[in-house]
């Protein structure tokens, strides 16, 4: 198995199951995310899938999460 890390390659050879939102734009700006096998989640630019993913672990993306559903950065958009 491909080892997972931060900065890994978005189009490893990682049996991934990537994931856009439906409001993306027809012109690319989106983010695509996949859940790893140990719960983390890997995200990656959809413009650039050979780019560098990040990796977050189960309890950080369920922090970022809750601190969108809470509105915390509603500033941003």
């Amino acid at each position: 198995m491909t080892e997972i890390y931060n900065g890994m390659p978005g189009d490893s050879n990682l049996e991934l199951s990537w994931k856009k939102s439906q409001r993306s734009g027809p012109s690319g700006n989106c983010v695509e995310v996949a859940k790893l096998p140990d719960g983390g989640v890997a995200v990656r630019n959809s413009r650039f899938t050979s780019g560098p993913a990040l990796v977050f672990t189960k309890a950080e993306i369920e922090a970022f999460l809750g601190g969108v559903q809470d509105g915390e950065f509603d500033y941003l958009v």
